[in-house]
């Protein structure tokens, strides 16, 4: 009888799986996810990884300290996805059947949506088959108010169709200091009360998102005794390992990657890491970059790279990357499963670019998006990432503006520019009124770097 109900089981797994289209070998890969080992065993979980080479899903998992639960280490960043919740959903399955499990979101996300739409998604799927991530986006001070950000917590079940929360995050800590950290989650007793709902089963892992000063950082975890944080969610990546504190910032005390994840790792808090390739930075280098990556690994794309340096380190639990089309699903996923780490030789590698990377000098955006709208038009992220393609790739020759070619490629830039930003999004629409300064996770002087973009399409040079 226990063996005719297993198969019915089996029946309606495989009937679910086939309506998306998906394979009887990948069905396999879906079960060895870590939460469906109540429908293998685990030595049958081993079994089938081992044996399913038909389409080489083989995904990395991490294990979650204190729990055991498998975390894949390709984590989903739900942040910019598809409009249309079609496509939204044909992502998540796709996502799902190949061995992701962690999908990561935020109330702010999508002017609000995002929440709603990842929900819509994950819901159609068995709850035990995902881990779902959200945070409290109070950074506004409006939000400060207990019974407002209660709200805002409140409305993520709603909205995520869950009744318990696996990854809850302090959104974005770190901008603003002491005094805006304590504004946000200390006097108002917020802080406490998530603790509350961790011991209630309500959040199952709590734990914050760092940008900004370090002294708000080290303050986290220097009351880690208090706290117990579950995991820290950190932005790390081959050239923010070393010069994170050089890439154009407000001068707040921000800290190297490095210093960041040493102080997890000696804490044995794991780390969940954003921004990967650095907004798409280290995916789009210039040819000088890719060929020396090309020689080493030639059938590596610089995306490939940059993750898996981040997911060869051990504590790393997972790596967030913003997947908006299939093709780059489908490139990370193949990156992977199974993991390749990198090797000291690579390392070295990736060493030296960094340190020729940290030279040039591009403005240190990542394309977020969390300064947007602008009230007065201005696609701040559009115009950062044209100047920095620009500069990447050679065809403004800065800071050499000495060059015999200068004036030429100056030209060329400004011709190009007006091209691809509409006049209404322009850097020279800024009115300097400061609003994006609070809202920046980097902490970039906006309106500042504008204007030196607004100076190098309008400045004949000498």
């Amino acid at each position: 009888m226990k063996k005719k109900c297993n198969d019915a089981h089996e029946m309606n797994r495989r009937q679910f799986l086939e309506r998306l289209g998906i394979g009887s070998a990948t069905a396999i890969s879906l079960m060895a996810v870590g939460p469906l080992q109540v429908i293998a065993s685990p030595s049958t979980v081993r079994k089938a990884l081992e044996d399913d080479t038909s389409e080489g899903v083989k995904m990395t998992y991490r294990t979650q300290n204190g729990t055991g639960e498998k975390i894949s280490l390709l984590g989903f960043g739900m942040m910019r996805l598809p409009r249309e919740q079609e496509q939204v959903n044909e992502l998540v399955d796709y996502a799902l059947a190949h061995g992701v499990n962690y999908f990561d979101t935020a109330p702010m996300y999508g002017g609000g949506s995002n929440e709603t739409a990842t929900g819509i998604a994950l819901s159609r799927h068995p709850r035990n088959t995902y881990y779902v991530a959200t945070k409290m986006s109070n950074q506004n001070e409006a939000l400060w108010d207990f019974e407002k950000a209660k709200e805002m917590y409140e409305n993520s079940f709603r909205k995520l169709q869950v009744d318990y929360i696996d990854y809850y995050l302090l959104h974005s800590v770190g901008g603003g200091g002491l005094d805006n950290l304590k504004g946000r989650f200390i006097n108002n007793g917020l802080l406490d009360f998530l603790l509350e709902e961790r011991k209630a089963g309500r959040i199952r892992h709590l734990g914050f998102s760092y940008h900004g000063d370090v002294k708000v950082f080290d303050w986290l975890l220097d009351n880690n005794d208090k706290y117990h944080w579950d995991f820290v969610q950190i932005q790390m990546n081959y050239l923010d390992w070393n010069y994170a504190q050089r890439r154009g910032r407000r001068g707040r005390g921000d800290a190297n990657a490095e210093y960041l994840y040493d102080r997890l790792e000696k804490l044995g808090i794991q780390a969940v890491i954003m921004e990967p390739l650095r907004g798409g930075s280290l995916a789009n280098v210039n040819d000088d970059v890719r060929e020396q990556l090309s020689r080493a690994r030639k059938d590596d794309t610089p995306a490939k790279w940059g993750f898996r340096w981040v997911a060869s380190h051990p504590d790393v639990l997972t790596t967030l990357s913003g997947m908006n089309r299939m093709e780059h699903l489908k490139e990370n996923l193949e990156t992977f499963s199974p993991l390749d780490p990198c090797t000291t030789v690579d390392n070295e590698l990736l060493a030296r670019i960094a340190d020729k990377m940290a030279g040039l000098p591009t403005i240190g955006c990542t394309t977020c998006a969390y300064c947007m709208p602008c009230k007065h038009g201005v696609d701040i992220p559009g115009n950062f990432a044209f100047y920095n393609k620009a500069v990447v790739e050679g065809s403004l020759p800065l800071p050499d503006s000495s060059a015999p070619d200068f004036e030429e490629k100056r030209q060329a830039y400004v011709a190009a520019y007006q091209a691809a930003i509409p006049s209404k999004a322009r850097a020279n629409r800024c009115q300097d009124c400061g609003e994006c300064l609070s809202k920046c996770p980097q902490q970039l002087p906006i309106p500042t770097n504008l204007s030196k973009l607004v100076e190098m399409t309008r400045k004949k040079q000498a």
